[in-house]
């Protein structure tokens, strides 16, 4: 419900629950959004992924190679080993998940999780490793509605945190990560907020 409320605080419109498992619910609303003189009706669904689907599972594939081929994602398109053997690989780590959004039944957003853990707080903690909001789309608050979906499943999983990453010249994923409430990580301002590196293992 918080999701809807967000939504519809915003730009208004009406919400129907298409399915419900357990707590995770497939919503649809539809939303009056105004953009420069044209007034368009767009249909959101937010839905946490089923890697076995094979409808969800060909969108995974397109958004990420749409972010791949972005200037913020690489400007490569995504490898054909990566396209053959994602879906599969994630489907066997049983703490990832992917959260899609469609706008009028087109794929528009994504986010894929993994959730791990806090040693310091003894908890497990959500890590945002995507999000991507095709170019088309983006402008619609999409990126917000999706992270307040991994939050409602950090919530329920008893995560005490949700982390990401993001470009330090990616202005716009960063305004849309501090809107939502993310800040940079720091156990003590002495010491500096953390920095994220990486080591390349060839194989």
């Amino acid at each position: 419900m918080l999701l809807l409320g967000l939504l519809l605080s915003e730009y208004g419109g009406s919400s129907t629950v298409l399915e419900t498992s357990g707590d995770i619910k497939i919503l649809k609303f539809t939303v009056d959004h105004i953009l420069e003189e044209t007034n368009n009706k767009m249909n959101f669904e937010i839905l946490l992924a089923d890697y076995k689907n094979k409808s969800h599972a060909a969108d995974i594939i397109y958004l990420l190679d749409a972010y791949s081929k972005d200037p913020m994602g690489g400007g490569s398109p995504l490898s054909d080993f990566s396209k053959d053997n994602l879906i599969k690989k994630l489907s066997n780590i049983p703490h990832a998940f992917s959260v899609l959004c469609y706008v009028d039944n087109k794929p528009a957003g994504l986010i894929n999780c993994f959730e791990v853990f806090s040693t310091f707080q003894c908890r497990p903690l959500i890590n945002i490793h995507d999000v991507i909001v095709i170019a088309e789309f983006r402008g619609l608050g999409i990126s917000q509605l999706m992270m307040k979906e991994v939050e409602g499943i950090a919530r329920t999983n008893g995560c005490c945190k949700i982390t990401l990453e993001v470009l330090e010249r990616n202005e716009v994923a960063k305004n849309s990560y501090k809107k939502f409430g993310f800040v940079g990580y720091e156990l003590n301002p002495l010491m500096g907020r953390a920095l994220y590196w990486e080591k390349s293992i060839r194989t």
